[in-house]
């Protein structure tokens, strides 16, 4: 047995991080190493980074897991047999996934020889059968003479990160020529251009997994030039972008020019951003671009918004809602919301190492808060993480910062469409498309029928204390034409609708609306995929509902239009008590809904049965049904100006809803056509409108389109406007009220007169922002 290198290993995952940065020094260091040394350390502080460390290996999940590694690892090693097409039987090299896959169950086999606890520890056999599969890889396919085929992805992202992590952990077993033949394949796969321009399959998340294998191949072998390129080009990815991929302003995330992307992509970067920030902390070439701090605010103001009780909002997930149990997954885990929040929640721990203290206090708060609040799928035992995020994760759990609450707060990402409104016990989530803002994505076998995704879905969870709505096989049985909240023709689309890789977007502009932080007013002109649909609707975000308006409902396609008022998984056979009354509904568990202008609301509840590779082709082919609780307007065939409106209400009961519905002066419907949607509630001091056109409603008048939110306190009130519309047109604003100053207002607020009524010119620039003003009433 190796037992120096074992030593070494064990070392490794002990006490490498801390070894590491005392030979490398803080940024201020002035000790002198060799060259040798710092890529021997950066070396040993990468594998601390991957494989984890301080944690006890015979202990807790850490136990499980590294059991679990040994039992997967001794089963890849028993069925192995390289062909020339092949390294195990069923994952051929075409597709090129099959190589990918290879390289997992290798890093698997390697993990298993280098950690302890896996029961195949030092095995000389093991290690000798992960060199023959590396030279296998080296020799039939993952080489220089092989032009590159099928997804580019696998070829640049997914073998070379698993490949160089391999040759990380077995670098001094591994001869100087098989490190080379690593080093020249992925050369020859992610040559020096692909870090020149930023376009491309080479911008966000892809970028900085580009720069982290070109990083990783220069140190490993010792090419300093080779760091230095991979870490000058993550500076592309720091600035707030206006168009195309990357962070904006507003705290949106967008991926393939298209897509919202938060939470697959946008976790990959940054998950990547934090192991390259790890990485070279400290060293020649440490990260200090000054706008990386604008990825350390991200995590407040872009990320942390978007996750709820530990998972991640599935309308950023984009095409990975349809993955559930994928067919090639080693290590079985479901791949849902709850997966997709616990990777972003692990890579905040990573990032939290080089944050600021205040930023680390607040952000180990947040982390121990949804390790707290996961009830569905436990974070600290995670089946998705190995021995490094776990590690991490069961670190901050254990520091003294208290567990943070979930949030009271309306965030609106105008850039991607998308709100989240957030009260105490519950939240919900708005997704929209528009020009800039695909109706959906689907690519590589994923995700063929999540066509109205966009058509105005609204999630939302109640405060029965779960968290599993969407979780629970929610995408391979809900009926993908009544998606919750959307409004839609009932015309079949075909499979891939539009098109792919988020090609399909409608032609409108007026997607979005204006927040103070609290409250909102949130529209979207909507237009129909594939149909002559077309509508307005408006979601008025309050205290304890989502006020929903829909109006201007018009479509020729000879089919029915229908506005779903929802649908919810109510499980495997789900006895939830349905209440309908006049003027009212509840689902017993979840909350319930009022109708203040009527209107005949049809329900139905349907057991459906499907399987993830339903809408999925590398999925599991397992079936299941779940039982549902629809509701809906049904507006008729080919309407004209059909309307609806409707509260929702989550986790109130019969007694509220009751008492919502009986009294008629709460809510006001100020308007709700195809020029102007408003409310008023005088309880709240609440007036909201959307013009969709130049009018007026209620006390506002708008010169053009616009959205309005006004909330009087008192002797003062605060106006938000915004113009959903981006065209950059200035808006005039008239509140005919009296008002005697303005005590407060943005810079792009202009005050044209005061007294009798209050007149405003708001230069709205082009990023569809909130304006805000305050002003002390008459």
């Amino acid at each position: 047995m190796p037992t120096t290198r074992r030593t070494f290993l064990t070392a490794t995952t002990a006490t490498a991080a801390g070894a590491a940065m005392g030979v490398l020094g803080p940024p201020a260091s002035a000790v002198a190493v060799s060259a040798e040394e710092e890529f021997d350390a950066l070396r040993a502080r990468w594998l601390t980074v991957q494989l984890g460390t301080g944690y006890d290996p015979a202990a807790g999940p850490f136990a499980a897991r590294l059991k679990e590694t040994g039992e997967l690892a001794r089963g890849f090693r028993d069925t192995m047999a390289p062909a020339a097409d092949s390294l195990w039987p069923g994952y051929a090299f075409d597709p090129p996934a099959g190589i990918t896959q290879s390289y997992s169950r290798l890093w698997t086999m390697t993990r298993a020889h280098v950690q302890e606890g896996t029961g195949l520890t030092g095995d000389a056999g093991l290690l000798a059968d992960i060199v023959r599969g590396l030279d296998h890889l080296a020799t039939t396919v993952y080489n220089p003479s092989t032009t590159r085929y099928g997804n580019w992805w696998e070829w640049q992202i997914g073998s070379p990160r698993l490949l160089l992590d391999i040759v990380a952990a077995l670098y001094d077993q591994l001869t100087e020529a098989q490190r080379e033949a690593a080093f020249a394949a992925v050369g020859h796969f992610i040559p020096d251009s692909m870090l020149g321009d930023y376009t491309g399959t080479s911008t966000g998340a892809n970028r900085v997994d580009l720069c982290r294998s070109v990083a990783l191949r220069g140190i490993l072998g010792r090419k300093p030039e080779k760091v230095a390129l991979a870490r000058d080009a993550l500076s592309p990815v720091f600035p707030y972008v206006t168009k195309g991929d990357g962070l904006y302003a507003d705290g949106s995330f967008v991926q393939h020019t298209w897509v919202a992307y938060a939470g697959t992509y946008g976790q990959v970067l940054m998950d990547g951003l934090g192991r390259l920030f790890t990485l070279l902390a400290g060293s020649t070439w440490e990260v200090k671009d000054p706008k990386k701090q604008i990825i350390l605010d991200s995590v407040e103001h872009a990320f942390a918004p978007l996750i709820h009780d530990g998972l991640m909002m599935d309308s950023v997930n984009g095409r990975a809602i349809s993955r559930g149990y994928l067919k090639a997954d080693d290590r079985k885990v479901m791949r849902s919301d709850h997966f997709h929040g616990q990777g972003l929640i692990a890579a905040i721990a990573l990032l939290a190492q080089g944050a600021s203290p205040a930023e680390q206090a607040r952000w180990h708060g947040m982390v121990k808060g949804w390790i707290d609040r996961d009830t569905v799928s436990p974070i600290l035992t995670g089946r998705q993480f190995d021995t490094d995020d776990l590690a991490r994760l069961h670190a901050v759990a254990a520091t003294s910062v208290p567990a943070a609450p979930e949030p009271v707060a309306h965030k609106l990402y105008t850039a991607m469409d998308r709100a989240v409104h957030r009260r105490p016990g519950w939240c919900a989530n708005i997704s929209m498309a528009s020009e800039r803002i695909s109706y959906y994505e689907c690519g590589n076998g994923e995700n063929p029928r999540g066509w109205h995704t966009g058509a105005g879905m609204l999630y939302w969870w109640g405060p029965e204390g779960k968290s599993d709505q969407y979780t629970d096989w929610f995408w391979p049985t809900v009926d993908f034409c009544r998606l919750p909240g959307t409004t839609v023709s009932t015309k079949r689309l075909a499979d891939k609708a539009g098109g792919e890789w988020g090609e399909p977007r409608p032609a409108a502009q007026w997607v979005g609306g204006a927040t103070d932080g609290e409250f909102a007013a949130v529209g979207q002109h909507l237009k129909g995929l594939g149909s002559t649909l077309t509508a307005r609707k408006s979601w008025f975000c309050a205290a304890d509902t989502v006020i929903c308006l829909g109006a201007g409902i018009t479509a020729s396609d000879g089919v029915p239009v229908e506005t779903v008022v929802d649908n919810r998984n109510l499980g495997e056979s789900g006895t939830n008590s349905f209440t309908q009354q006049a003027g009212w509904a509840h689902l017993e568990g979840h909350g319930g809904w009022v109708f203040p202008s009527g209107g005949r609301l049809r329900t139905l509840r349907e057991d459906r049965t499907g399987a993830w590779s339903d809408i999925n082709t590398t999925s599991s082919t397992e079936r299941r049904t779940r039982r549902w609780q629809t509701l809906w307007f049904d507006h008729g065939t080919d309407p004209t100006d059909a309307s609806y409106a409707y509260l929702l209400m989550p986790g109130a009961g019969q007694r509220a809803l009751a008492a919502r519905a009986a009294d008629r002066d709460w809510l006001s419907v100020l308007a709700n056509d195809n020029a102007r949607q408003a409310v008023s509630v005088r309880s709240l001091g609440l007036t909201a409108a959307n013009f969709w056109k130049a009018g007026t409603v209620g006390p506002l008048t708008a010169d053009g389109p616009a959205s309005v939110l006004l909330r009087r306190r008192g002797s003062t009130a605060d106006l938000t406007v915004s113009e959903p519309s981006r065209t950059g047109r200035p808006v005039e604003l008239v509140w005919h009220h009296p008002a005697a100053r303005v005590t407060a207002a943005d810079p792009t607020v202009e005050v044209l007169a005061t007294g009798k009524e209050l007149r405003l010119r708001i230069t709205p620039g082009t990023a569809g922002s909130s304006h805000r003003c305050e002003v002390t009433l008459s």
